[in-house]
């Protein structure tokens, strides 16, 4: 699942799959999803990772981006609560970390370090070690 990849470009263009526009009313959720699909995968925000993992979108790729992002700073903050970024990547599938347990093991290692887990992630922490 670990793939290097040019951060020059989008998930669109990576993942080779440009999603027609929606027939009807679409959620300012996934419109913003859609949008930030078509931005260069270097210039994402923790934020913008922070939607789309939690959207379960273009995890091939942002899984590894957010690992490396939070090798730097475990606390990354996007626009909900310090960690958030951190949770987003703790409460996804456990069939994605059986496909990539390298991944998996980095992600552990960070969270082990964590000298003070915030409240707000408290439950994410455990429930990722507990697999």
């Amino acid at each position: 699942m670990i793939r290097v990849v040019n951060r020059d470009r989008s998930l669109e263009e990576l993942e080779r799959d440009r999603w027609s526009a929606p027939s009807g009313g679409e959620t300012r959720l996934m419109a913003t999803v859609r949008e930030l699909r078509r931005k260069p995968l270097g210039d994402l925000t923790v934020e913008d990772m922070r939607l789309l993992i939690r959207q379960d979108v273009g995890l091939a790729y942002l899984l590894p981006r957010a690992v490396e992002v939070l090798r730097g700073d475990p606390l990354a903050e996007g626009d909900m609560y310090e960690g958030d970024l951190l949770a987003a990547v703790l409460t996804r599938s456990p069939e994605i970390w059986s496909e990539s347990p390298e991944l998996g093991r980095e992600v552990r290692l960070i969270v082990s370090e964590l000298a003070d887990v915030p409240p707000a992630l408290k439950r994410e922490v455990e429930g990722f070690l507990a697999r």
